[in-house]
């Protein structure tokens, strides 16, 4: 299933209708400036390409083991949770810890700005499959309330409310981080996903951060794939710092790998 239709499933912005066919067909005035399609297809097929230069990469990419990054959720796993004090966070982390499949043993703990971070060595059953190590670091977070709160945030949707920054001033550049550092953690159900661009515009009191995407769905053997080009617009109000959020479809194509280089089909 396209990944557009998905997410129209699961509340998005073309819910009460399927996405239109494939042939570069325009679904909304893009804010962004959007490269050909020739040009989008070679980022999608680059196995080197993942970001463009400038944005946010997370501060445990560089390690050196394979790891897993995540973020402390309310019981209804709606939203990440908050807090100011390390002692609470910590407790936080240590009952998420015990309710996990894979459970790990306390490392030692990190914070920056934005977030407090518990380190644990995570322990796999060696009949794991693809686990060459049976043990790899896990870093489990929770957001300080301080820099932004996502008390009442759906993560199962793609529009709508999307936390609140508390960090003051609120600024287009603390606007850029919160949404560059989300989209590390947001799940799309496509091997192939890419951030094409990000761009910030200002304008009357906000300030928007606009996440230009494109996925690469398989349509069948010896068939073009599917290319959709997706805007994820975040948008901040300057003086109270609420942001919402819009996935705004712009346009989709066909084009495939043919001998090893990308071409657009049609």
């Amino acid at each position: 299933m396209p990944l557009l239709a998905m997410a129209a499933a699961c509340g998005g912005p073309d819910s009460a209708s399927e996405p239109t066919p494939p042939g570069g067909t325009e679904s909304a005035t893009a804010l962004t400036n959007v490269p050909s399609d020739t040009r989008i297809a070679a980022l999608v097929y680059d196995d080197r390409y993942s970001v463009p230069d400038g944005f946010f990469v997370d501060e445990r990419s560089d390690t050196t083991r394979s790891y897993t990054v995540h973020h402390v959720l309310d019981e209804s796993a709606s939203y990440e949770v908050c807090s100011n004090d390390f002692a609470v966070a910590q407790g936080w982390e240590d009952n998420d810890n015990a309710t996990r499949s894979v459970q790990g043993y306390y490392v030692g703990a990190y914070e920056n700005e934005r977030y407090f971070e518990f380190i644990r060595e995570l322990a796999y059953s060696s009949d794991v499959g693809n686990v060459t190590d049976v043990t790899s670091p896990g870093f489990g977070r929770v957001f300080k309330c301080s820099s932004v709160d996502r008390d009442g945030v759906d993560r199962n949707l793609l529009d709508g409310y999307s936390g609140t920054i508390r960090s003051r001033p609120v600024t287009a550049q603390s606007l850029r981080t919160l949404a560059e550092y989300l989209w590390q953690f947001s799940y799309f159900p496509s091997a192939r996903k890419k951030v094409i661009d990000s761009v910030t515009v200002e304008h009357s009191g906000k300030a928007q951060q606009i996440l230009l995407l494109a996925f690469a769905t398989r349509q069948g053997f010896d068939t073009c794939d599917l290319i959709e080009v997706v805007e994820w617009r975040f948008e901040v109000d300057l003086e109270t710092g609420v942001v919402n959020r819009s996935f705004v479809p712009i346009k989709r194509f066909e084009a495939s790998l043919s001998d090893g280089a990308p071409r657009v089909c049609g």
